[in-house]
């Protein structure tokens, strides 16, 4: 004799062919009226209901995002699974190539669009630095599908031994550094270089935020574009580039121009100790904070390290979302659909992710674990739950309570740039020499007083 029990629970859908069209507990930052209201703008609202509404379809591809490493056809099993006895119908994958191609990109575009920019927190020592928003940015690249009508607007990139690998797309970003949720993106041909999309970012930028970068965009032209929408900027550039000195000020740092763009310049050797020894660069970081007393140059130092959190963003977006995988779409139009949808997918994550830490406001978003946040809204999905809120709005939510059971630890320092402790492959992907390792560290920063810069003429 076996003691048996039945479980039993109600799930709350959308009715007939609209039934899964849905993300489970992410239903509800991406609502139905949301979604057909953005059809209805973009005008992809189907003039009869079909198999497959348009509606459907977006959360379709939004769902793609979330199982990257599933067909369509697979998706749809997810998005149906928690729904047994509708008697839903079950398309082929060429109807759902077909519905995809009717959607287009625009609803996709339009629907990140109305999602992006810096999520909400009343922890505003996690966004914030003396009043102003941490944001940063920077470039990546991105693998497609190595097809014939892709390769006519996306070129191959060369390989390590002269051959040629998949093509490739360029994508920056503009983000928050406290939530990691993303301000603005653009992306394109790698032949659009990073400094040209900085430059259609900067329509994002605004009085307020403080802008980190790294030495690519310290080019003058580019500073210069940036400046003007009077966001502050903090960008390291090379040592060596001469600057003229206008004012030096007690903590070290100078006042210099760059085209005609005044900035403050900051030299400082950082030191990093661990049980291995000690690790010693320069730095020289420009900023238009001109004032040492109310921004002193010890904390804008150690500000820059924050910079890093947009490589973690896209460690999020191509390992923990994509798996390394290339992207599925093989027309630049489902590029572009499957792009937004996978950015769109991102920010709706870190929202919820930061309504959890916001409950708590003595804890910080870094402690947030992605990758829990990630499985539990896929659990949401196969399960169909959570997808119309109740009368009782629980801001927290289940991916929230998970992730908040699942906490990190404090953020470790960085010893190293760009590199993970192991590899994905079976391969080295950077040699058989390298240490992958993990330390425990501590870091020294030293400002440099003694400069040799010239004086700025008469």
């Amino acid at each position: 004799m076996v003691d048996q029990i039945a479980i039993t629970r109600t799930v709350r859908v959308a009715a007939g062919v609209f039934a899964p069209g849905h993300l489970g507990e992410l239903t509800q930052f991406i609502p139905f009226e949301m979604v057909d209201e953005i059809l209805a703008a973009t005008r992809r609202t189907q003039q009869r209901i079909r198999l497959l509404p348009a509606r459907v379809v977006v959360y379709l591809v939004l769902a793609g995002c979330l199982f990257a490493e599933l067909g369509y056809g697979q998706v749809w099993q997810k998005l149906t699974a928690g729904l047994a006895g509708l008697g839903l119908a079950e398309p082929s994958s060429g109807t759902l190539r077909e519905a995809r191609q009717r959607l287009g990109s625009a609803p996709l575009r339009a629907l990140f669009d109305l999602l992006r920019g810096p999520a909400v927190t009343t922890a505003n020592h996690a966004v914030r630095w003396r009043g102003l928003l941490v944001t940063a940015i920077d470039g990546t690249m991105m693998s497609v599908a190595d097809a014939e009508a892709v390769r006519d607007r996306y070129r191959k990139q060369r390989g390590n031994h002269g051959g040629a690998g998949y093509p490739a797309v360029r994508l920056s970003v503009l983000l928050t550094c406290g939530t990691r949720s993303i301000i603005d993106a653009v992306f394109g041909p790698v032949s659009t270089g990073e400094l040209d999309q900085a430059r259609t970012l900067a329509r994002s930028l605004r009085a307020g935020m403080l802008l980190l970068a790294d030495r690519n965009y310290a080019a003058a032209d580019l500073i210069t574009t940036l400046a003007a929408t009077r966001a502050d900027l903090l960008i390291r550039c090379k040592n060596g580039r001469r600057l003229p000195v206008i004012t030096r000020y007690r903590d070290g740092s100078w006042l210099s121009t760059i085209g005609t763009v005044r900035v403050r310049v900051i030299d400082a050797q950082i030191s990093v100790t661990t049980t291995d020894g000690i690790r010693t660069g320069g730095y020289r970081l420009i900023t238009t904070l001109l004032d040492p007393h109310t921004h002193p140059a010890g904390e804008l130092m150690k500000l820059y390290h924050r910079r890093w959190e947009i490589e973690t963003a896209y460690l999020e977006l191509k390992s923990s979302i994509l798996g390394g995988r290339v992207l599925r779409a093989r027309t630049p139009g489902g590029i572009d659909q499957e792009i937004y949808a996978l950015l769109t997918v991102y920010q709706v994550l870190r929202t919820a992710m930061t309504d959890a830490t916001d409950s708590q406001p003595a804890t910080s978003p870094d402690r947030d674990s992605f990758t829990i946040a990630l499985n539990t809204a896929r659990d949401q999905i196969t399960n169909a739950a959570g997808v119309i809120a109740d009368t009782v709005i629980d801001l927290v939510g289940a991916i929230g309570r998970v992730v908040l059971a699942h906490l990190l630890p404090d953020r470790r320092i960085r010893v190293k740039t760009r590199m993970i402790k192991r590899s994905n492959s079976k391969y080295q992907a950077r040699g058989p020499n390298i240490d992958r390792r993990s330390y425990k560290a501590t870091i020294a920063i030293d400002i440099i007083t003694n400069h040799c810069e010239t004086p700025a003429g008469p």
